[in-house]
């Protein structure tokens, strides 16, 4: 920008005549005369080390609680790959959520995606609230931790998210992504492949058993809607693009156990 700040952006479509970029964090103060771009002909990727745990970022991996940048250890690409079925475990083991509607009725499992589906107006983000707060592994002496992602959240939304991670103590073992609603587009393509790349690395890297709450994946789905309008590609069923499904399973076969790794990622997508 003119005033020496760098920012990151995601190229959405490319033609003949331009290119289109979208720019994590906004373009508000970007000065079109004294600005300059230049293509790093790379994806986004996570800086990662164990301190995360106890951090919440936004949807760039940007730190907004105030604390200091991380020192990383790595650089992760957050699109990753889904798990080679040749080397996955079948799930197993019990996390306890400490609701009995899920822990009695629906057993959440290591390794398992178990979406929860809700309705407008239901206290679905309480319910992530309480989940993120009581989630734990039961009698086990094993590293759990928790990733939670808010995608497209209202403000007051967010204010509860950050406020229930801090208050409860429940960040000491979580890492929070939070995106609103005003935050552009993109950032909520990229916020659960973020929420899921710290996963990888805390389950792969350090052994822990990871639980990612993603919160709501509808907001995910309608962004993916808004920007193929925008590219002007062909709409399929309710105006979502048609490779949409095929777009999802590509963040949810990341959930698994591998063979040989002591840790496991278990998604809970919650949609509304």
């Amino acid at each position: 920008l003119g005033t020496g700040e760098t920012r990151s952006g995601q190229v959405i479509e490319v033609s003949k005549k331009m290119t289109v970029v979208q720019v994590f964090g906004g373009v508000s103060e970007v000065d079109l005369l004294k600005s300059r771009v230049r293509y790093k002909g790379e994806t986004l990727k996570l800086p990662v080390s164990i301190d995360i745990l106890g951090r919440i970022f936004d949807g760039s991996g940007s730190p907004i609680d105030g604390g200091p940048l991380i020192v990383a250890e790595d650089y992760i690409d957050i699109n990753g790959v889904p798990i080679n079925p040749a080397s996955r475990q079948p799930p197993e083991e019990f996390i306890e959520t400490g609701i009995s509607a899920i822990d009695g009725l629906n057993v959440l499992v290591r390794g398992q995606k178990l979406p929860i589906f809700s309705g407008s107006g239901l206290p679905h983000n309480k319910i992530a609230a309480q989940i993120v707060r009581q989630a734990a592994l039961k009698g086990e002496t094993e590293e759990f931790a928790t990733v939670f992602a808010a995608i497209g959240v209202s403000y007051d939304d967010a204010a509860y998210f950050i406020s229930n991670l801090e208050e409860t103590g429940a960040l000491s073992k979580a890492v929070g992504f939070i995106n609103t609603a005003s935050s552009p587009v993109i950032e909520r393509l990229s916020t659960p492949r973020l929420a899921l790349t710290a996963a990888e690395y805390l389950a792969w890297e350090h052994g822990l058993h990871v639980l990612v709450i993603l919160t709501d994946i509808t907001n995910y789905c309608d962004a993916l809607r808004e920007l193929a309008a925008m590219r002007g590609e062909i709409p399929s069923r309710r105006g979502y693009p048609g490779y949409m499904y095929t777009d999802l399973s590509s963040m949810y076969e990341r959930a698994g156990r591998i063979t040989g790794k002591e840790g496991s990622v278990t998604i809970l997508p919650i949609l509304t």
